[in-house]
């Protein structure tokens, strides 16, 4: 089998862990990687990760210098959760005619929010043979291809309920800042209106798809995003909380047909839930025929299955007929633990 040629493209928590992942992965091959750090550019990938040893690949800071479609066949970008931030990224990569995944959360489903972008990747990938596709463990995964799947066996679906709680804890200051904790209410609630605390990045997108997916015409979606207030002290290595002031985010994203809610998506993000006696979990409910009611605690661990399910889809995204795609325009995830149907067909 030919293996499939990857340049990693940011070396963050996401980027480093799964190009660690690719190394354990038959028929996968790093053979570039880019990073903007001083301190990481030119120096072996290997010695980057931490593994103790080399790997004869040399991480770059300008992308044009591997950039090269006869020794890459797929590029996967961890820089960013914006697609307008990293749409010069995105066109330097397919102009190169290099296949891409991103893990932007933006990029999960560009017509969501920014159409004008979304069509001229598709028209910019046709035109240059490439597929790209946007994806993680949320959205991506979780709150959109995993509820589109359950709903296979339905007759008809009335209304979906899904929910993820999750921990915070493990996460850094960019995350914590961005989900305000750490703040007084106050704080948190300024911080909403000026753009600086977002919450959960991505349910425009998980919205925009499920109902893409199941034809449930969603045409109004709205978001609400309140604080978590804690009762108890709560630490990590960034942040230290005392009891009233903000631990998390309790972010609601609802997607409406007329005056009729279909979709309703809730996120509450907090750090060390377990001390107010909060489990964490994934959660999906699907109301209509017949009904379902799916629970898996814990959570899916975010970091690992955003690592897992972009690089489990690489040989479906290089397999793909050319365009911007969705999780659910392309065959769905599976483990690599061998030889895949999808590996053979590259």
């Amino acid at each position: 089998m030919k293996p499939i040629r990857v340049l990693q493209w940011g070396l963050g928590a996401m980027g480093s862990g799964m190009a660690r992942l690719m190394l354990d992965k038959s028929g996968l091959q790093i053979v570039a990687a880019v990073d903007s750090r001083p301190e990481y550019v030119g120096k072996d990938l290997g010695e980057v990760l931490g593994l103790g040893k080399t790997l004869g690949v040399k991480v770059a800071g300008k992308p044009e210098d591997v950039l090269d479609k006869s020794k890459v066949d797929i590029a996967i970008l961890a820089t960013t959760s914006w697609i307008s931030e990293q749409m010069p990224d995105l066109r330097k990569v397919i102009t190169a005619g290099i296949n891409c995944i991103s893990i932007a959360e933006e990029m999960s489903d560009p017509d969501a929010q920014s159409p004008a972008l979304g069509k001229e990747l598709d028209d910019l990938a046709k035109k240059h043979g490439v597929t790209v596709l946007g994806t993680g463990v949320n959205p991506g995964f979780v709150l959109d291809a995993l509820v589109v799947m359950l709903t296979g066996g339905c007759h008809s679906v009335e209304r979906i309920e899904a929910s993820r709680v999750n921990d915070l804890s493990p996460y850094g200051p960019t995350v914590i800042k961005s989900q305000g904790v750490g703040t007084t209410p106050e704080a948190f609630k300024a911080g909403v209106a000026d753009g600086s605390i977002v919450g959960h990045v991505g349910f425009p997108e998980s919205i925009h798809m499920i109902s893409d997916a199941l034809g449930l015409s969603v045409d109004r979606i709205e978001q609400t995003r309140e604080p978590i207030i804690s009762k108890v002290y709560r630490e990590t290595p960034h942040v230290k909380v005392q009891p009233g002031m903000v631990a998390g985010c309790a972010h609601i994203g609802v997607g409406y047909r007329g005056d009729k809610e279909v979709v309703r998506l809730v996120h509450p993000q907090q750090i060390h839930p377990q001390l107010e006696n909060q489990d964490t979990g994934d959660y999906i409910n699907i109301f209509g025929k017949p009904e379902i009611h799916m629970s898996i605690k814990p959570e899916i661990a975010g970091g690992i299955a955003t690592m897992g399910v972009t690089v489990n889809m690489i040989p479906h995204v290089v397999a793909a007929t050319p365009g911007m795609k969705r999780m659910i325009d392309l065959p769905m995830p599976a483990a690599l633990m061998g030889e895949s149907a999808y590996q053979r067909r590259v």
